[in-house]
C-alpha cells in the first residue's frame, strides 16, 4: 500500500492477467485519510489501451472508493511480457461542496499554496495460464521399465518378441539329424522297392526263355 497525506492507494502496481485477444480487469482501492474531500483524476500514457472507471471522481473523508482499470484486448504479446505502460494518480483537496461534475484538469495544476499529490503505478501482465508442475513421473530418474509397468505385465512384450525371433533362427541341432535321417531312410527304402521290381521282371523274363 502507498500512502500520502490525502491518500492511501492499494495495490501500488496494476497486475492484469494477460492472454491474447481477451480483456482484463484490475481494481485500486483510494482510501481519504483526511477529514476533508478529496478530488482525484487517473492518467496513464496509453489512454486508447486502457479503460477506467471511474478516470475522476471525490472520496468523502475516511470513505473508499473503488477505480476498476480495463485492458482492451491485445493481438500482440510483448518480449517476456514486460509492459512500459505507467499510469498517474492526481490527488488534490476540495470543497464539500465539488462534485464529480466540477472537476477540471485545473484542479490539479501545481501552484503556491496548493498541495497536489502524484504516485505513479506501473503495469504488470501475470500469464492467465501458468504451466503446470511436472507430474513426477516425467521427472528425471524415470526409466522405459517405469511406463511399462504402468501398462501391465513388462515381460509380456519382451517374451513375445523372444518367441517370434525364436522361429526365425535356425532349428535345435538335433531336430535338423533326425529331419535327415528320415530324409535318407525314406530315399533307401524307395530304392529298395525299385531294385526288387527290376529283379522281377528279370527273373521272369529269363524263366520264359
Amino acid at each position: 500500500m502507498s500512502s500520502g497525506d490525502l491518500l492511501s492507494i492499494h495495490p501500488t502496481e496494476l497486475k492484469f492477467p494477460f492472454e491474447l485477444k481477451k480483456q482484463s480487469s484490475c481494481s485500486l482501492q483510494l482510501t481519504n485519510k483526511t477529514d476533508q474531500h478529496i478530488a482525484f483524476k487517473v492518467k496513464t500514457t496509453n489512454p486508447k489501451k486502457y479503460c477506467v472507471r471511474p478516470n475522476t471522481g471525490v472520496v468523502l473523508p475516511g470513505a473508499t472508493c473503488d477505480v476498476t482499470v480495463t485492458m482492451q484486448a491485445q493481438k500482440d504479446a510483448p518480449p517476456d511480457l514486460q509492459c512500459k505502460d505507467k499510469f498517474l494518480l492526481q490527488s488534490v483537496a476540495a470543497s464539500d461542496a465539488v462534485t464529480v461534475k466540477d472537476i477540471t484538469p485545473e484542479m490539479f495544476n501545481k501552484e503556491d499554496g496548493k498541495v497536489v499529490e502524484e504516485f505513479k503505478l506501473r503495469v504488470v501482465y501475470i500469464p492467465a495460464n501458468p504451466p503446470s508442475p511436472v507430474p513426477e513421473e516425467s521427472e528425471e530418474g524415470s526409466s522405459p521399465r517405469a511406463s511399462l509397468l504402468d501398462n501391465g505385465n513388462p515381460n509380456a512384450s519382451l517374451s513375445d518378441a523372444a518367441s517370434r525371433s525364436s522361429g526365425e533362427h535356425k532349428e535345435n541341432p538335433e531336430e535338423l539329424l533326425r529331419k535327415e535321417a528320415s530324409k535318407s531312410q525314406g530315399g533307401s527304402s524307395f530304392m529298395f522297392v525299385v531294385l526288387i521290381g527290376l529283379l522281377g521282371i528279370l527273373v521272369g523274363y529269363f524263366i520264359k526263355m
